[in-house]
């Protein structure tokens, strides 16, 4: 029965013409525009995408009237031979809002899609569905052990011996971020950390000291219909979250986490014993407005980041390159515009091409594809 409304939702983009064929693009047209499916929600955030075995794309995200509203829901979209779907429900609990969607697969070549279900993030509770048939079907809402809320935001990094080293953190008072590890494909958790950065190593340079002293965005952000919010660096320590986690070494992992901070940098840490024990954080030399980041390390070795490259503003969206994951190199601009382009997710594909996705001003999810070619050596 799910499997025929995939395809009903497909036919129905089709025809309505919502589906996209390009490889960088909308997902689906926002709430307003001409060509918005009905039903189409005003708010939407919070993406992942995951390949599948033959090659479609999938992505989810988080969508609703406004965030945290109780009818918050999980939606997904499939790309197939250039064209999106229409977005279909893949979670949905009752009376509370479902959060922050992770897709990927585990060594067994299930696929699994891990989300939040709260009020709040302080309040989260972790849940999850597993699908057979690479998402065509899923199994029923399961909650996750107390304590464990899954990837938090980013997708988790499965070693080859199957082991999933998942990037989690909490934000009830001070942030902190949690590394839950399994290696029984999910079947039993264990937990490592906290993990959070010394206060001693919040010291703001001049661009956050400047980033703190605006009180509206420059001139070229400002436009009548679009709202560029600020988000200024903290006046105290509030600490890091949402890390995604990649592998350095044959044993090195490392995570990228946002912060909350005075510095307002990326923050990393590292294990060097698959992800078991970690170094308390410590920043690079990339700023962070306080916005989702990710990473990807790719198959020859070079780690590229996803983020926003300033300090109080969440645009622009950038990608940077590093060949050992400490020093990067900004490449490509994928957003400069007015209001927020944000919380991105990215993977690399069978053929070498990076895929991504992010927030386009909440109004949508949209997907963009750089060929391995455009990305230079570090």
């Amino acid at each position: 029965m799910k499997t025929m409304r995939w395809m009903a939702a497909f036919c129905l983009a089709m025809s309505l013409g919502c589906a996209h064929a390009q490889n960088s693009g909308w997902i689906f047209a926002p709430a307003g525009d001409g060509n918005a499916l009905p039903g189409t929600q005003k708010d939407h955030h919070a993406s992942t995408l995951v390949e599948l075995k033959n090659g479609d794309v999938l992505a989810a995200w988080f969508g609703g009237v406004k965030e945290g509203n109780p009818e918050q829901t999980i939606y997904g979209a499939r790309l197939h031979r250039g064209l999106w779907s229409a977005p279909q429900v893949l979670a949905k609990t009752e009376k509370v809002a479902s959060w922050n969607p992770v897709l990927f697969h585990t060594k067994d070549g299930r696929l699994w899609l891990y989300y939040k279900v709260g009020t709040k993030p302080s309040t989260w509770t972790g849940a999850r569905k597993v699908s057979s048939d690479e998402g065509l079907s899923w199994s029923a809402e399961e909650k996750l052990p107390d304590g464990i809320l899954g990837p938090i935001k980013d997708k988790p990094l499965v070693l080859k011996n199957g082991t999933i080293v998942s990037g989690s953190s909490v934000e009830n008072g001070k942030w902190a971020v949690w590394i839950e590890r399994s290696v029984d494909s999910g079947k039993s958790w264990t937990k490592y950390g906290p993990i959070t950065i010394p206060e001693n190593l919040d010291v703001p340079d001049a661009g956050a000291i400047a980033a703190s002293a605006q009180t509206a965005p420059p001139p070229a952000l400002a436009k009548e219909s679009v709202t560029t919010k600020l988000y200024p660096p903290a006046k105290t320590t509030v600490g890091i979250i949402q890390p995604a986690v990649v592998q350095l070494g044959e044993h090195h992992l490392r995570i990228y986490a946002r912060g909350h901070t005075k510095a307002a940098r990326i923050a990393v840490a590292d294990s060097y014993d698959d992800g078991v024990t970690w170094s308390q954080a410590r920043y690079l030399d990339l700023p962070n407005p306080n916005s989702g980041i990710d990473a990807v390390r790719l198959k020859d070795g070079r780690v590229v980041l996803i983020f926003n490259h300033s300090y109080n503003t969440r645009t622009p969206l950038n990608l940077a390159v590093s060949a050992e994951g400490e020093h990067f190199t900004a490449f490509k601009t994928l957003e400069d515009g007015p209001g927020q382009y944000s919380y991105p997710a990215i993977i690399q594909a069978a053929n070498g091409d990076l895929l991504m996705t992010y927030s386009w001003r909440r109004q949508t999810i949209k997907f963009v594809r750089v060929p391995l070619s455009e990305v230079p050596a570090k």
